[in-house]
């Protein structure tokens, strides 16, 4: 007998995959590296488009991270949460796209913030002072156990002098206490804050990490400026490229770091040259929208073994290169959902990807023309008189360039270095030359009372005696 069906079947939500399994896709260091994002869009909210376009546009702005075995905790004074967005901020999942259109955020499905917290605990507090409302909302154990009820408390509070926002989350889970105890795990995001925080620190973000302040590593270049004695013929510069696509503006520019090591200085003793040498900050970082999500890539997702470009190796320890993304549209940037890696099938990245295999070239070809140890000290010196600088000044340098209109897929504007090469330090000339066999074998039997003589022992001999001739 068939069943009578009729009505509906529920497609809600579960809670708890939200609170347990969608947490399994980040690591912790990136669910933290998520709310500080987060501060960051609050200064986008704050700021003026003219405001953010200056090189310094976060001056001013802080956020304070907090890590113990007891709570995790992060505050900053970036504006807070208006009330008017609390539906898009707390929401799990965004609703409305438009709510970030027109504001250089990284964020685009919504997840971020409540993912974090759910990854870190089970009991979260966040107290935010805005423009428009100064409020608190609570995700307790109870609310995040309880299956039939999305709604989450939340309570005006008294304004504070400063706008901004804090979480403070405790009931840690298991695991979290434990890397929260460890000082190795503390270092460790002491060093991912310093590198995927470098661009944005650099632009005058203050970042503390239990009470002690971030120190960025950024990307530093060796570029030949006015005044400085490289040579003027063929000045050490990067390969810069710029461009537009698709509402994404596009800055690109590899070249040198530091000096170069010779082949023979990785051929003696691999270990050494490996202490000599860091290779820490080789390879390629991407930025988007200031928030770095690669950093120091050495593997084919940035082009290294990739279409001529030989496999990253211990003698390209000085080439680095960036990539800087922006766009007023999150959806459009190459991230992940993680926000801390590309999307290695994006149209754009894999055209922007050409660009910067170009430009890698120049830099490997150059390495591999200086391998002697002579040729490398003469290198160093031209190096040690240019002058290298960061991202910032880099791009404020480059107007001054010589840029030529580039056509593809992606049009925009390059600077093509021409590199110094070496000079020969050739001690030795190869003689090559053809004689009758039957006049090989005369002298042969001449000089060593044998035809039999190979033709280069023979040329040689020749070669010889007439020497001793002339210097005699």
């Amino acid at each position: 007998m068939a069943n009578n069906i009729s009505g509906a079947v529920s497609a809600h939500p579960v809670k708890s995959f939200f609170v347990h399994m969608l947490t399994r896709d980040i690591e912790l260091r990136d669910a933290i590296l998520d709310l500080l994002d987060n501060c960051v869009d609050g200064v986008q909210r704050n700021e003026t488009a003219k405001n953010l376009k200056k090189s310094k546009p976060y001056t001013g702005y802080w956020a304070k991270i907090y890590l113990s075995k007891d709570e995790f905790k992060i505050q900053d004074n970036c504006g807070g949460i208006p009330w008017k967005f609390h539906d898009y901020a707390f929401r799990l999942g965004r609703l409305k796209k438009e709510i970030v259109k027109g504001r250089r955020t990284i964020g685009t499905y919504g997840i971020g913030m409540k993912r974090a917290i759910f990854k870190i605990g089970s009991d979260c507090t966040i107290r935010t002072h805005a423009e428009d409302a100064s409020y608190r909302i609570h995700f307790s154990p109870t609310w995040m156990a309880n299956e039939s009820d999305w709604d989450v408390p939340v309570k005006e509070i008294t304004p504070a002098k400063e706008l901004g926002t804090s979480i403070l989350v405790r009931g840690l889970r298991d695991g979290v206490r434990q890397e929260f105890s460890s000082s190795t795990f503390i270092e460790a995001f002491r060093e991912a804050l310093s590198t995927h925080y470098a661009y944005i620190i650099g632009k005058g973000f203050a970042v503390h990490l239990n009470d002690e302040p971030v120190r960025p590593k950024q990307i530093r270049l060796l570029f030949a400026k006015p005044g400085d004695e490289s040579s003027k013929m063929h000045p050490i510069a990067p390969f810069i490229w710029e461009g537009r696509h698709k509402g994404v503006d596009v800055f690109l520019a590899v070249g040198f770091t530091r000096t170069i090591p010779s082949k023979e200085e990785a051929d003696e003793s691999f270990e050494d040259y490996k202490e000599r040498y860091s290779s820490a900050d080789a390879g390629w970082s991407v930025v988007c929208n200031d928030r770095t999500v690669l950093y120091c890539d050495k593997s084919a997702l940035t082009g290294w073994g990739v279409s001529g470009v030989p496999q990253y190796h211990m003698q390209f320890i000085a080439i680095s290169g960036i990539v800087v993304f922006t766009s007023e549209d999150a959806v459009l940037l190459p991230t992940t959902t993680t926000k801390r890696n590309i999307d290695a099938q994006s149209e754009l990245y894999l055209h922007v990807r050409d660009k910067m295999i170009e430009g890698m070239k120049l830099f490997t070809s150059y390495t591999n023309a200086w391998k002697t140890k002579e040729q490398v000290s003469a290198s160093r010196s031209e190096f040690q008189r240019t002058s290298i600088v960061d991202l910032g000044e880099l791009r404020e340098q480059s107007p001054r360039l010589r840029m030529t209109t580039t056509r593809g897929a992606i049009e925009g504007r390059q600077y093509k270095p021409v590199l110094p090469r070496p000079k020969s330090t050739r001690e030795e000339e190869r003689i090559s030359f053809k004689k009758p066999t039957k006049d090989v074998r005369r002298v042969s039997k001449h000089l060593f009372e044998t035809p039999d003589k190979k033709p280069s022992e023979v040329g040689e001999r020749c070669f010889d005696l007439v020497l001793e001739e002339a210097k005699g």
